[in-house]
C-alpha cells in the first residue's frame, strides 16, 4: 500500500500554513458563507457543508497527485482557521496557479500577500517550478493588488473557469531576483535573506 504524502507545514512571520483536515469543514463553510467572500468566483453562491467537506478531501488528493495544493491558513497568535492559500494545477492549460481566500475579518492586513508569497516560495524554491500564474477577475481590485505586491507581471486577459480573467505570471528567476530586494518575511531558521537565496533548491526553506 502506497504511503500518503506528508503535507508540509509552513511558518511565516504571522501565519501558519498547515494541511487542511475534515475537522476544518464547519469553519471553512462559515467563511465561504460570509458576504462578498466568493463574489468574484465562478460560483459565488456559498456551497453546502457537504460540498465543503468534499472540497477538502479533493485538496488532500491534489497534494497526492501533484505534490502541492492549498493549505489551511491560521494566525500564529490565535491558531484559528481564517482561510486557505497555496498552489493549484490547472489541467486545461497545464499551469500552476497561486491562490488565496481569507475571512473578511482578516482583509486589509497584508495576510493574503504573506500567505501567497510563502506559496510562491514553496513552488519555486522547494519544488523548482519554472513559472506560476495568478488568475483574477478584472473587477477584483483587492486581489489584483495582492498579486501585484507579489511582483507578478500582467500577461493578458483570457478565459478561465468559464469567465474572463486577468492572467499574471512569474518565473523562478524573476522570483529570486525580486526576493533580493523585497521586504518579505523569511522562514524561521534563516538568519538573513542571503542565506535563503544561497541554499536554493538544495535545502528545504521551511
Amino acid at each position: 500500500m502506497t504511503a500518503k504524502m506528508e503535507i508540509p507545514t509552513v511558518t511565516t512571520a504571522r501565519l501558519i500554513l498547515r494541511p487542511l483536515t475534515e475537522a476544518d469543514t464547519q469553519t471553512l463553510h462559515c467563511i465561504l458563507g460570509e458576504r462578498g467572500v466568493l463574489r468574484y468566483f465562478p460560483h459565488p453562491d456559498p456551497p453546502p457543508r457537504d460540498k465543503v467537506r468534499k472540497f477538502i478531501l479533493g485538496q488532500l488528493g491534489h497534494w497526492e497527485d501533484h505534490g502541492y495544493g492549498w493549505w489551511a491558513v491560521q494566525p500564529r497568535s490565535t491558531k484559528e482557521l481564517i482561510g486557505w492559500s497555496g498552489l493549484q494545477f490547472l489541467p486545461e492549460t497545464a499551469e500552476t496557479e497561486v491562490g488565496f481566500l481569507l475571512s473578511r475579518r482578516y482583509w486589509g492586513k497584508g495576510l493574503a500577500t504573506e500567505a501567497a508569497r510563502a506559496s510562491l516560495r514553496y513552488g519555486f524554491e522547494e519544488l523548482g517550478l519554472g513559472s506560476i500564474v495568478a488568475i483574477v477577475h478584472p473587477e477584483n481590485r483587492a486581489s489584483r493588488r495582492v498579486i501585484e505586491k507579489l511582483g507578478m507581471s500582467f500577461v493578458d486577459q483570457a478565459q478561465y473557469f468559464g469567465m474572463d480573467c486577468y492572467r499574471y505570471s512569474m518565473g523562478r528567476s524573476s522570483f529570486r531576483t525580486k526576493a533580493k530586494t523585497a521586504e518579505i518575511a523569511w522562514p524561521e531558521g534563516y538568519a538573513q535573506k542571503q542565506d535563503f537565496l544561497e541554499r536554493g533548491k538544495g535545502g528545504r526553506p521551511y
